[in-house]
């Protein structure tokens, strides 16, 4: 069977799903194709099925890349007020929840999806569910794909392709390293690869320790490499966890040392002066019970003396408490990988992609979008943002 497109789009995700719509709102034909038996399989899942679609504050600081400028131009084409219109005009109204995230108002994810589904359909693109591609190889005319699915092998030809298959995170949604294999075969350049917003673990001495915490959570600054976080910290069987440790992990590297502030908004050298102003009559205990869970107050009782009264602290417990609170130190053994992972960092590097396009500057036609590119956001809707821009500016050059 031998069918051609005005572009064939590698992956169902949200990039390829925005580009297969706007190319179609241009009246472009377009084939979907998609291993899994469903379209925005990761969408369907992020933000515990409510998809935090985008958020009001996204700009070049809020991504990972060797070169974040690159987004300059992408964001032009397709900025945050263009992605709430978008919705809106398909019924989807934005609620903004902490920090800038924007949740649909029905907190269901799917409803974005079918937003994309209604379009897809409207246009006539056409969409090939559990089919993996099993290779893309360039001719005089454009590309040939050839894909397998229940029906044995197919071949597709098209003068342009969109990779739009995602990264590495998670594999039982379909995620693999396609993508990056195939810009490697065509020669262009891959900044390495990791897992980025993803659990941290700890091994040895201390495992039990946070183990013991299980479930504790705590508002707290996390540090690391000159990059800091407030949000909460979640304790956890194999270490730590919540949204501060996710967002700081995309800028960890073994062997690093992660300082955590576990109460930011208050200075506890002056809560103990002020205790010593009223006497010191009450116990360390009981001023981090104000605080602090009595959980996790007793587990800090292996680090600090706390059934002594205020008053009668030495000048080195008392640094002692305020250092063990306010910088408290952490040398994550490692991550809980790509299947934990809520996006990959690295990817196809920004130098081989024109800024405007995203078409590949060695290879005609071939474009790379989402997050197989070197472009990787902060947690709270930014990397939705990406993926509906880079969509976006990939079907403006079909």
């Amino acid at each position: 069977m031998s069918r051609t497109y005005d572009a064939i789009i590698i992956g169902g995700g949200a990039c390829g799903l925005m580009c297969a719509a706007q190319a179609g709102l241009l009246g472009k034909k377009t084939l979907v194709l998609e291993r899994n038996d469903k379209v925005g399989a990761k969408i369907l899942i992020s933000g515990g099925g409510r998809c935090n679609y985008t958020n009001i504050g996204t700009g070049p600081a809020n991504f990972i890349s060797e070169n974040p400028d690159f987004l300059h131009s992408v964001f032009r084409q397709w900025t945050v007020e263009d992605t709430i219109v978008f919705f809106e005009s398909y019924g989807i109204i934005g609620q903004e929840k902490t920090l800038g995230q924007l949740f649909p108002v029905t907190n269901k994810a799917k409803d974005i999806v079918a937003v994309f589904s209604k379009i897809l359909y409207e246009t006539d693109q056409d969409i090939a569910l559990n089919t993996l591609v099993k290779s893309v190889e360039k001719n005089a005319d454009g590309f040939v794909v050839t894909v397998e699915n229940g029906a044995g092998e197919s071949q597709y030809h098209s003068p342009k392709v969109i990779v739009a298959s995602g990264g590495l995170p998670v594999q039982k949604l379909g995620a693999s390293d396609f993508g990056l294999r195939l810009a490697k075969k065509f020669g262009l350049e891959v900044v390495g690869t990791a897992p980025a917003l993803v659990p941290l673990t700890i091994t040895g001495k201390d495992a039990d320790w946070y183990s013991s915490l299980a479930g504790n959570s705590v508002f707290s600054k996390v540090c690391v490499a000159g990059m800091s976080f407030e949000e909460n910290i979640l304790f956890t069987h194999w270490g730590l966890s919540g949204p501060a440790i996710l967002q700081i992990s995309s800028y960890w590297r073994p062997g690093l040392e992660i300082t955590i502030d576990l109460l930011p908004n208050f200075n506890l050298d002056n809560l103990i002066k002020q205790e010593r102003q009223y006497g010191g009559k009450r116990l360390v205990s009981q001023l981090l019970n104000d605080y602090f869970s009595r959980k996790l107050v007793d587990a800090l009782g292996k680090f600090l003396v706390l059934d002594t009264k205020i008053a009668s602290l030495s000048k080195a417990d008392a640094k002692l408490i305020v250092d063990t609170i306010h910088r408290f130190k952490v040398k994550p053994a490692g991550d809980k990988g790509y299947d934990k992972a809520e996006v990959m960092r690295g990817g196809v590097s920004t130098r081989e992609l024109h800024p405007k396009t995203l078409m590949s500057k060695k290879v005609e036609g071939l474009y790379f979008g989402g997050e197989a590119v070197d472009i990787t956001g902060w947690l709270g809707g930014y990397n939705f943002q990406w993926a509906w821009a880079s969509g976006y500016a990939i079907a403006q050059d079909i």
